[in-house]
């Protein structure tokens, strides 16, 4: 890696706080509030569910239908604004009873939808934006290994609803460095264009077509993944939750390999990605044991690692800075849409062939989109940075 400039190092480290904070804390609410709602308010599994579904309907539907057509200046003011009332929402979860928890959720699916795309804005703003996008997704990662396992620490000693207080300190980085996004706020006006236009932007249309490829199979292994290891292993719960571990700890290696070493052409590194998904999906169903199965679940950690920065870069290669954070609504309101339709679908394609079984199908979602996706890679932004538009 190249010597950085100081004032480059400050925006990256800034990046790195900031993406933490945020994502700690998302991820926190996101597996807490089921567990408050199960076992502290008696919510029926229904309900749990349900609950779960109105916190990412709310993010589809701000991603949707309200960020595309946000100008720069007021999606960086409503950035500010929804960073701190994600702080003023954990004192809410702490309090909350049945009624207090919707609309606690409701509100901070809607926040959290905010916040992302004008992130992922800010990471592609830096001179170095692949770098940037890169580490962003590091970022992520590293989120997922440093807020569990302060959650555990915390739960050896507190409370779930409890634990909410304790990430107020964790929530209130972003907060405090949110105004640093200001550069989001000064790109030319974008919103104009319409939603069709941006739809049909070939770098959107490949972001969403790599990305298919891997959280088909990953919203099914968030869910499923540890009642698989119970049910077909006969381990205990603490060991079956260990299954996430080599999973999220080869993601974050790929993507501190992929910050220090940015692709410049993204097919190959890209499709095997996907045969990495493909034979580690089927690899899972025939695993002899329990510690083949983790050997899979690293390889399956890979392309975790790997597509989604590949496809944040092919959204700023095909796009101006315009139209960068409309793009990044889109891309973020599929995610959304995944990962409401994924779950359900899996969980009843199981109850006829098995969960191992319906994961390794999978395989077949992962071949139908790199067909069209392998045609998409013909175009220029795929081989080179310097291919990319303006900004």
């Amino acid at each position: 890696m190249s010597r950085l400039s100081r004032g480059t190092l400050a925006f990256f480290a800034a990046l790195v706080a900031m993406t933490v904070s945020f994502r700690a804390t998302n991820n926190m609410i996101g597996t807490t509030v089921p567990l408050v709602a199960k076992y502290e308010l008696g919510f029926s599994a229904a309900e749990v569910g349900t609950l779960s579904a109105v916190y990412m309907l709310s993010n589809l539907i701000v991603n949707f239908f309200v960020n595309p057509r946000l100008s720069p200046g007021k999606a960086y003011k409503l950035f500010i604004i929804s960073s701190w009332a994600n702080v003023l929402l954990l004192p809410v979860f702490y309090l909350a009873g049945a009624i207090t928890l919707w609309l606690a959720s409701l509100v901070s699916g809607l926040v959290n939808a905010l916040l992302v795309p004008v992130l992922m804005t800010y990471a592609s703003s830096a001179p170095d934006k692949e770098r940037a996008l890169n580490l962003y997704s590091t970022a992520l990662s590293l989120s997922l290994i440093l807020g569990p396992l302060y959650e555990t620490v915390l739960l050896t000693r507190f409370d779930y609803s409890e634990v909410f207080l304790f990430f107020v300190p964790v929530a209130l980085v972003l907060a405090i460095l949110s105004p640093r996004v200001r550069v989001v706020s000064q790109a030319p006006h974008g919103n104009k264009v319409s939603r069709r236009a941006h739809l049909s932007n070939p770098g959107l249309i490949s972001a969403i077509l790599a990305i298919t490829t891997y959280n088909v199979p990953f919203a099914a292994i968030t869910t499923f993944s540890a009642i698989l290891a119970q049910e077909r292993f006969h381990v205990n719960s603490s060991v079956a939750y260990s299954v996430y571990l080599p999973f999220f700890l080869a993601s974050f290696l790929t993507r501190l390999f992929m910050t220090l070493r940015p692709f410049e052409d993204l097919r190959r590194p890209l499709m095997v990605s996907i045969i990495i998904t493909a034979v580690s999906l089927v690899g899972q169903a025939l695993a002899p044991n329990y510690a083949v199965f983790l050997a899979f679940y690293f390889l399956l950690g890979i392309p975790h690692g790997s597509v989604f920065p590949m496809a944040t870069v092919l959204i700023a290669r095909a796009s101006s800075v315009e139209e960068r954070l409309a793009l990044n609504s889109y891309f973020m309101a599929y995610n959304n849409f995944l990962f409401i339709v994924v779950p359900p679908v899996a969980g009843l394609l199981s109850d006829f062939i098995g969960l191992s079984e319906a994961f390794a199908s999978l395989v077949i979602v992962v071949i139908a989109f790199s067909l069209p996706l392998a045609k998409y890679m013909r175009m220029p932004f795929f081989t080179s940075a310097s291919e990319r538009r303006q900004g």
